[in-house]
């Protein structure tokens, strides 16, 4: 009888061909340094019907592929999700990278007890001024709330406790997510963790199709289209988050 797995890395994808096998390669030595064992971690694939060959890409690698038809991202995560039958979750976009002690420090964070979730934070592959005025504006938000970005986990009966990701959320599903568990988690004296010496490397891909300096505007024109041509949200939403570009 296989033992049920320690942790899963739950990976959303659509049309990702270009980025998964980079990600793949960084999992696999994370997990080869697992203290666990690389069998204590399972790969989950949500393969939201890609039309290239993402789905192929991660059964060649030894993934676990779940089909999610429904194009709203909190929906594919929570359909790897229920498939996973590792104790803790963790999710991760397919154009990132993770670091070789990713599965190690989470798995202390969440042994500790003090933790009821969090997630690794990013680096960038590159800096540029406009990157480091959009790190300044979202650095203090961080450190306030104590949400970031990265490879985010959890147990996984707190997930479900909490409902798992808002799959009626086009965006900021992940934001909401947190904080429902920091919320879980402070009644039992728990907090969000953040890691300080794993933290992924986060693609920035947007930015270079938009433009270094795109998403201070984009936070600008969000809350405008949000308070005065909420009409025009799904649009606004459907074009910068959904749109297949690859």
């Amino acid at each position: 009888m296989t033992p049920s797995p320690r942790l899963s890395l739950i990976i959303p994808a659509r049309n990702e061909e270009r980025y998964l096998p980079d990600l793949l390669d960084t999992v696999e030595l994370a997990r080869a340094r697992f203290r666990g064992g690389p069998d204590a971690v399972e790969v989950i694939v949500a393969d939201n019907v890609s039309t290239d060959g993402t789905a192929q890409i991660a059964r060649q690698r030894g993934c676990r592929v779940v089909t999610v038809e429904k194009r709203v991202i909190g929906a594919v995560r929570n359909g790897g999700a229920r498939a996973a039958g590792g104790e803790i979750l963790a999710f991760v976009d397919a154009d990132t990278l993770i670091h070789p002690e990713t599965f190690n420090t989470i798995d202390a964070l969440m042994a500790s007890g003090r933790v009821v979730a969090g997630a690794t934070g990013v680096r960038l592959e590159r800096m540029s001024l406009g990157l480091a005025l959009t790190l300044a504006f979202f650095l203090p938000l961080v450190w306030i709330t104590g949400v970031d970005a990265g490879v985010v986990f959890c147990r996984k009966e707190d997930f479900d406790a909490v409902g798992g990701y808002n799959d009626r959320r086009s965006f900021a599903e992940d934001v909401q997510l947190l904080f429902d568990l920091k919320r879980l988690g402070r009644r039992r004296g728990q907090r969000l963790g953040r890691t300080r010496s794993a933290k992924a490397l986060a693609s920035l891909r947007k930015f270079d199709t938009y433009g270094d300096w795109h998403f201070l505007g984009l936070i600008a024109r969000g809350l405008w289209t949000m308070a005065w041509r909420p009409h025009a949200r799904d649009h606004w939403v459907e074009e910068y988050w959904y749109r297949d570009r690859r």
